[in-house]
């Protein structure tokens, strides 16, 4: 098995939400379309690293197929599908929000305005 990559959703991972991605239809024609799963790895680098689409790696493909990708699925329902099965196992008992990811403007805190 090769080295897991950062951002990168592991095989068992993928065994789980594979059910959720449609598969090229048979007697489709056309180009065959690039695997779902290098193509969510894509989405989860992008949602992850907070970079634009543009800035995506290589190694996931074209930064527009994987957006295509990504509104393809967001409409069909794909992600919330997904979301709701795991939020059925979720384990809400002990849950934190680290604040020193929020940002705010300095003005957001009653700070006085310079003139």
């Amino acid at each position: 098995m090769a080295a897991q990559k950062r951002y990168e959703i592991t095989d068992e991972e993928w065994e789980r939400l594979r059910k959720y991605f449609p598969g090229r239809i048979e007697g489709q024609f056309g180009r065959p379309r690039n695997e779902d799963r290098q193509i969510l790895n894509g989405i989860l680098w992008i949602v992850r690293s907070g970079a634009a689409w543009r800035d995506l790696p290589e190694r996931y493909g074209a930064w527009s197929t994987v957006y295509g990708r990504f509104a393809e699925w967001q409409e069909s329902g794909v992600f919330q599908k997904i979301l709701a099965e795991l939020g059925e196992e979720a384990d809400l008992e002990d849950m934190s929000m680290d604040s020193t990811c929020v940002k705010a403007h300095q003005h957001s805190a009653g700070a006085k305005k310079v003139l």
